[in-house]
């Protein structure tokens, strides 16, 4: 998502960055370019209308076009617009839940198809990751699979799911599922419930009295951020109806315009406080408006690039790391380990977006992933004397190792002849601070 946007404010905000001085004319033309950019984007009309306007008249006073800096003082104003549009704080987009001896229901509510089952497990999956006791309820009692896709989705988290079998009232589901989890102790109830292909009164309705039922501490709208302006649309909706605290935003992954994360907080009036960035269970981030906009103007997102490396490094392995490379110890076994995080902390796409200045710079189409894939097959093949020592391995070897990774001898030798470069360049890096700080620096860092 924001590919096509982040392009154009990009191209926008480097030309005006390459000039000493801007002129009233500066300013305007290149506000018509970012307003022509939204548009394009399907943001909302009036939302652009205030947009552009806050901007100009922000940007054509005297303290920006005589500043020492205008174009690095435009694009700090366009940033912080485009940061308010989004939802402004990282407090607004926080879940309000009570604390761990008392229970918190969450009641999730959308379109059937929006993605509201999925993202229940993805949401369960976090908060039980933060320390919480989380228990998923099935109140979708009109979709047929409902019930059982949230079941098989809760194992592979692994929290329990209340299902109430035979009950066919939703709101008695909800109902004896909030007691349950009361008695038993359970600090954090997430209720999935029905959607329909389009609004009508009986959906409406039910989610109402299940509010009304287990007086709900977040009540979060679900949407598919492809379905554009119409998810605004029906947002609204659910907030004149139901009274909503937040939005989930799922397939914010996808090839989308942008248009429906851009002006729902206006609109809306309450904030993104997830997006749903892939498939797996892990892939429901937290919604920090000021880190998207660096992301839109091409600013990167190093605060998000290390957060997702802590996940996978903690200190003491980062320690042992350094060590081995410093050492010269590092070997295949820990090559094969750092591909195999690299694979978990996300796409070569997401991982370039966060990195300041790698937008556009980098093109993913020639990174050859077949033959990171290639590599992981060739390692594993290896025995574990052969990865801690890869200069025993000869000819006779090497066919083995390719005859059991379903590979060439070709491609081994290719591997081997990487690795060795690999360590030497790591090596250096480890034991030369000038290399380090030119490298930070070729990095934009």
């Amino acid at each position: 998502m924001f590919d096509s946007i982040a392009s154009k404010f990009s191209s926008i905000m480097k030309t005006l960055s390459g000039k000493g001085r801007i002129s009233e004319k500066n300013v305007k033309d290149a506000v018509e370019e970012i307003k022509n950019a939204l548009l394009d984007a399907d943001v909302n009309l009036r939302v652009v209308r205030r947009f552009v306007n806050s901007t100009l008249d922000e940007a054509l006073g005297e303290k920006v076009l005589s500043s020492v800096d205008p174009g690095q003082q435009f694009t700090k104003i366009v940033y912080d617009k485009i940061v308010s549009l989004l939802g402004g704080t990282d407090e607004e987009t926080a879940l309000k839940l009570k604390g761990k001896d008392t229970t918190s229901i969450i009641l999730l509510m959308g379109l059937q198809g929006s993605g509201k089952t999925t993202a229940a497990h993805k949401l369960a999956y976090r908060l039980k990751k933060e320390g919480r006791n989380v228990l998923l309820v099935a109140a979708d009692r009109v979709r047929p699979a409902a019930i059982s896709q949230l079941e098989v989705l809760a194992e592979k988290v692994g929290v329990p799911v209340f299902t109430a079998p035979g009950e066919k009232n939703a709101v008695k589901v909800a109902e004896m599922a909030v007691s349950k989890a009361r008695h038993d102790l359970i600090d954090t109830v997430i209720i999935d419930t029905s959607g329909r292909m389009h609004l009508d009164e009986e959906l409406m309705n039910e989610i109402v009295s299940i509010n009304k039922a287990v007086k709900a501490d977040e009540k979060l709208f679900v949407s598919d951020a492809m379905t554009g302006q119409a998810a605004v649309d029906i947002a609204k909706e659910f907030e004149d109806r139901v009274g909503i605290s937040g939005i989930i935003l799922t397939k914010f992954d996808s090839d989308t315009r942008g248009g429906a994360a851009l002006s729902i907080k206006s609109v809306v009036g309450k904030p993104i406080k997830f997006i749903g960035t892939g498939e797996k269970m892990e892939d429901l981030e937290v919604f920090h408006p000021e880190r998207i906009a660096s992301r839109i103007l091409g600013m990167g997102d190093v605060v998000s690039l290390v957060e997702k490396a802590q996940e996978q490094y903690d200190e003491k392995e980062a320690e042992r790391l350094q060590r081995k490379i410093e050492k010269n110890t590092f070997d295949l076994g820990d090559y094969l380990d750092q591909l195999e995080k690299m694979d978990k902390m996300g796409s070569a796409e997401k991982l370039i977006d966060m990195i300041p200045g790698a937008k556009g710079a980098v093109n993913t189409d020639d990174i050859d992933f077949s033959e990171l894939e290639r590599e992981k097959a060739i390692i594993k093949s290896m025995t574990r004397f052969e990865k801690e020592n890869f200069r025993i391995i000869g000819p006779s070897r090497r066919k083995r190792i390719a005859k059991g990774s379903g590979t060439s001898v070709s491609d081994v030798n290719r591997l081997l002849k990487k690795f060795e470069k690999t360590k030497l360049m790591m090596k250096k890096f480890a034991t030369n601070k000038k290399f380090q700080a030119a490298l930070m620096k070729n990095m934009g860092m």
